[in-house]
């Protein structure tokens, strides 16, 4: 056994230990489905800010994204600008207002507030299903696992993949959202001093007397290899070759901020007043852990286009920079990154089928007849279920390695969005509430344009894909309340609310 793996055997058992234990006093605490969910709406700004940044990084961060700096360069630096510009301005448009809309109706996740809002169990379970699409991202945080294994433990890719699954499975079915929102916030303090370690490593590294003479040096040495390295549009690049593309990419990350499994996060806040500082320390340990996407441009300076495998550009960075116990506690940070982001994903699915389908569908429609007690019981064991099914099929989709795990990743988010922004926006700021139908029309056709651009090879970037079929979402509401005409029954609702109020 060597030092590195070692090092990182031990790393990683006392990280398992730590998270473990912050599972089972989570469990503890969780005794409804709204435990499992939110984690009761009863969390603080600074630690579900922490959460919410390493939710939205995830293991690509650390891996994916300096693999796309080490494959297209410089222009991969504009993914910076998308996350930390895009990401951002998404969360002040729509949180603030969704949390307040929210007090009324106390709801738990995306197709639940969805659902609720435009008094529509189509668009419940719609938006359910979409949700779906989330197995794609977790299936890219279990190859992140699965690489890490194989790197520094000495694994086979699919042996790597199965410890990876059932780590996170294990640890999901018993806390649900208290363990995973606790436990990300260790994690993302983890994932940002990683992030500035990266960073400074190279400027010590490859020093030439001042940071400007540094990094010169750096893109010359990336020049002499290709010309195309140091571009500000990366021909070879599948996310950032034109300015359109590179467009694309900030709506996408602009889109993401309202994804299910950062959603949540939003409804967990305990007082609204504190969104701010929420989003300010998400901002921080963002910005932080970003900073790693330099460790692929340090990679591709020292190593050329030695790396077989450009997930792992960073990992033969360190390898090649750092003694052995500074590789380990990277690989612990990566795999932490890789479960800070699964875990909340499965929270996020395992809460569609136990809350949006079961006790909003099936026993609000009285399809299954039992008493409150015993439906928020059943609800709450489908919600645990529903966890290793979900981790079966991410196991799956990636059981034969994808050559960039962060375009696994992002055929699920673009998905999503293109299928949930226009209901979700339109709810937030039209002065006037669209039709039901609406927003379900909205719904099927954001989501079938991404399919269409995206699988037809019409657009070949995920991000630029999911950034178009997201605007067709949007304009299909739009328009779509402007035609479309509010039910009968729902108008004589109205005015006899509207009667009431008067008397």
């Amino acid at each position: 056994m060597s030092t590195v793996t070692l090092y990182t055997w031990i790393g990683f058992a006392i990280f398992l230990i730590v998270m473990f234990a912050l599972g089972y006093l989570s469990a503890r605490k969780t005794k409804s489905v709204s435990d499992f969910a939110t984690g009761g709406a009863s969390l603080g700004p600074y630690v579900l800010g922490l959460s919410f940044a390493a939710t939205y990084l995830s293991a690509a961060t650390f891996l994916g994204y300096p693999g796309w700096s080490h494959s297209w360069g410089l222009s991969n630096l504009w993914l910076f600008l998308a996350i930390i510009g895009g990401g951002p301005i998404g969360v002040l448009m729509v949180a603030k207002k969704v949390r307040k809309l929210n007090t009324g109706q106390k709801s738990l996740s995306l197709p639940d507030w969805l659902g609720d809002f435009y008094k529509s169990d189509i668009l419940r379970v719609g938006t359910g299903i979409i949700l779906l699409f989330n197995i794609f991202y977790i299936a890219a945080q279990f190859v992140a696992g699965a690489r890490i294994f194989q790197y520094l433990l000495g694994m086979s890719y699919t042996g790597g993949l199965i410890f990876i699954a059932a780590i996170v499975v294990l640890y999901v079915f018993a806390g649900g959202a208290f363990a995973d929102i606790y436990t990300d916030a260790v994690q993302a303090v983890m994932m940002a001093i990683a992030g500035v370690f990266v960073f400074v490593s190279g400027i010590v590294i490859f020093w030439k007397g001042s940071i400007t003479a540094t990094f010169t040096g750096i893109t010359k040495s990336l020049a002499s290899q290709d010309m195309n390295l140091v571009e500000v549009f990366n021909p070879d690049s599948t996310h950032f070759y034109s300015i359109g593309v590179v467009t694309g990419a900030i709506v996408i990350q602009w889109a993401f901020a309202s994804a299910p499994h950062l959603f949540n996060k939003v409804l967990g806040l305990k007082n609204e007043k504190d969104l701010g500082k929420m989003i300010l320390t998400y901002v921080i340990a963002a910005a932080l852990s970003l900073v790693v996407l330099f460790g692929g441009l340090y990679s591709r300076a020292a190593l050329g286009d030695s790396v077989v495998v450009s997930d792992l550009a960073l990992m033969e960075y360190a390898v090649w920079a750092f003694p052995a116990i500074i590789v380990a506690i990277l690989g612990v940070v990566i795999l932490a990154a890789a479960m800070s982001t699964t875990d909340g994903l499965f929270v996020s699915i395992s809460t569609v089928f136990a809350n949006d389908i079961f006790l909003k569908v099936l026993v609000k429609r009285g399809i299954v007849k039992v008493n409150d007690q015993k439906a928020e019981k059943i609800a709450l064991q489908i919600s645990r279920m529903a966890v290793p099914l979900i981790g079966l099929a991410a196991f799956l989709i990636v059981l034969k390695p994808p050559v960039y795990m962060g375009a696994i990743m992002w055929i699920g988010i673009s998905g999503i969005a293109a299928g949930t922004m226009g209901p979700i926006l339109h709810a937030v700021y039209a002065k006037k509430k669209a039709p039901a139908r609406a927003a379900e029309l909205s719904m099927v056709v954001g989501l079938l344009s991404y399919l269409i651009i995206y699988f037809g090879g019409i657009i070949p970037s995920t991000m630029s894909a999911g950034a178009v079929a997201t605007f067709i979402g949007i304009a299909t509401i739009v328009i779509a309340a402007r035609v479309l005409k509010e039910p009968q029954v729902d108008k004589v609702k109205k005015i006899e609310e509207r009667r009431l109020k008067a008397n």
